[in-house]
């Protein structure tokens, strides 16, 4: 069937229904002429469409109202909005609003980071007009925090004042006037403890303060309420630890030092006895236990000393029948004591001068600065460029702080065992003060650092760290810089540094350098 046809029928059921020829009578019965012919006429679809924008309330009273025209839908709406009040519909949501974000910018100052976020995120919301499912969203939010809000990490602050709850500018307050009457006492007695604490510090006998004790005094000295930090103790601990450590290897020395004068000593009386005319009895006692004692192991200085008083009583009651043999020999224990001496002195001079690091088996920063002046010479004189990379690795104050000192020190020979493996016989690497090394690299330029870099920190990565049977995960952020980019030794190591700052920054386990 056509359209023509369609009107034509449209025609006759207004003239069979005695109505004018009007266009809302003629779109009504047109509408109707297509609908029994099956035919899907664009301008018959609106009434279902606007019905469809409705709420269901309003698609009932449609139904109930039984509107088929466009002409009655038209009607209804018209009657709708006569019975209601625009006006005031208007004027009260519009002051909702305002009171809504007026509430919203007095919540944005509390003192609560989530909460604030969510006013403000409602605020803009408000202001950009939000949609209905933007708004649900929102409520949604605020519902889940009120529900969710935990305040009980106040009752905290009970064992340091009285606490209101509901008034926080007041128990702030409170807290203040119990915190000013022991302020004072606390800051005179940090004072007092950390000057006692830094005396401990300092090795009894060992003749030099580990650099790392030096550094922790140094920091309690200028800020003793650092006393009052949680993690400064272990620092402390660890610090006191090794000064015993350091004396214990001084003790050790010594004792090791006595027991061989003891032992030449001893070798040189005997020689002198036997060597006497007027060897008796009493002299081939003393010969016996002078004798023993070479064959025992000095262990402490109290034995040490039981021994070498032994001597003198024996040597005390037999003075008179050495005597003459003794002077005969004054220049060589003269030579002896003199030789004595200088040996101890050696020693002092070659424990001074020692660039091992006493944990990591590398270098330490003394022989490192040594190192770093013979480069910057070589590169001066004769143009050999060398590459400088700082490690440190990462989070490392976490494993001490989780699975002990010990833990930490193993983690640090381990590192120092990987950066070794991964040099070259020509490279320095070292130890170049807590967790940070530093590795010198011969006549390598910047890419070749960062080769170097990247193979050390992979390994790392790769690298299974088991303590006492458990598992510690570590990775290793690095700076590299190269001698040639920079006008001074010293602006070359702060730039390797200041890389190494950058991978710490932008998330650990990285090499940064200037690209």
């Amino acid at each position: 069937m056509t359209i023509q046809t369609i009107i034509t029928k449209a025609v006759k059921r207004l003239k069979l229904e005695g109505k004018l020829l009007t266009p809302d009578f003629y779109a009504e019965a047109f509408c109707k002429e297509a609908k029994k012919a099956n035919m899907q006429v664009g301008d018959c679809e609106h009434l279902s469409k606007f019905n469809e924008m409705l709420n269901k309330d309003l698609q009932k009273d449609l139904k109930n109202y039984n509107i088929k025209t466009m002409h009655e839908f038209v009607r209804f709406l018209i009657s709708k909005l006569n019975r209601t009040n625009p006006t005031q519909c208007s004027d009260t949501l519009e002051s909702q609003t305002l009171l809504t974000k007026r509430i919203l910018q007095v919540v944005t100052v509390l003192h609560n980071k989530e909460v604030s976020e969510l006013a403000q995120k409602t605020l803009e919301l408000l202001e950009r007009g939000a949609q209905p499912e933007q708004l649900d969203q929102l409520r949604q939010r605020w519902v889940n925090f009120i529900t969710t809000y935990d305040d009980t990490f106040l009752q905290k602050l009970k064992e340091y004042g009285s606490l209101d709850t509901k008034d926080l500018q007041k128990t702030i307050e409170n807290l203040q006037l119990a915190c000013v009457s022991t302020q004072d006492i606390q800051s005179v007695n940090l004072q007092k403890i950390s000057k006692l604490l830094v005396a401990s510090f300092v090795p009894s006998i060992a003749s030099s303060v580990n650099d790392t004790i030096a550094a922790l005094s140094e920091k309690i000295q200028q800020n003793p309420a650092l006393l009052e930090h949680v993690s400064v103790e272990n620092e402390i601990k660890s610090a006191i630890s090794l000064r015993i450590a350091l004396d214990k290897e001084t003790v050790k020395e010594m004792v090791e030092s006595i027991d061989g004068v003891l032992d030449k000593l001893s070798l040189r009386l005997i020689n002198m006895i036997e060597q006497s005319d007027n060897s008796n009895t009493e002299i081939q006692k003393i010969k016996k236990e002078l004798e023993s004692y070479t064959e025992e192991s000095v262990t402490n200085f109290k034995l040490a000393h039981k021994k070498l008083f032994t001597i003198a009583v024996a040597l005390e009651e037999n003075t008179q029948l050495l005597s003459k043999d003794l002077k005969g020999h004054s220049d060589e224990v003269s030579a002896l004591s003199k030789k004595v001496h200088a040996l101890e002195k050696e020693l002092e001079t070659a424990k001074q001068e020692s660039k091992e690091d006493f944990l990591t088996k590398l270098y330490n920063k003394r022989a490192l600065d040594e190192f770093m002046g013979i480069k910057e010479a070589e590169y001066k004189r004769y143009g050999r460029n060398f590459a400088i990379v700082m490690f440190d690795i990462d989070y490392f104050k976490k494993v001490n702080d989780n699975y002990g000192h010990e833990a930490g020190d193993a983690v640090l020979a381990a590192f120092a065992k990987i950066l070794k493996k991964e040099s070259r016989t020509v490279d320095i690497v070292g130890r170049f003060g807590g967790e940070e090394f530093l590795a010198l690299l011969s006549e390598t330029d910047l890419q070749g650092g960062v080769i170097f870099a990247e193979k050390v920190r992979k390994h790392v990565e790769k690298t299974r760290f088991v303590y006492k049977g458990k598992r510690i995960k570590v990775t290793v952020s690095a700076g590299v810089s190269q001698r040639s980019d920079h006008i001074s030794l010293e602006a070359a190591i702060n730039s390797a540094d200041e890389y190494l700052y950058k991978a710490k920054k932008e998330g650990r386990n990285r090499v940064e350098y200037k690209k």
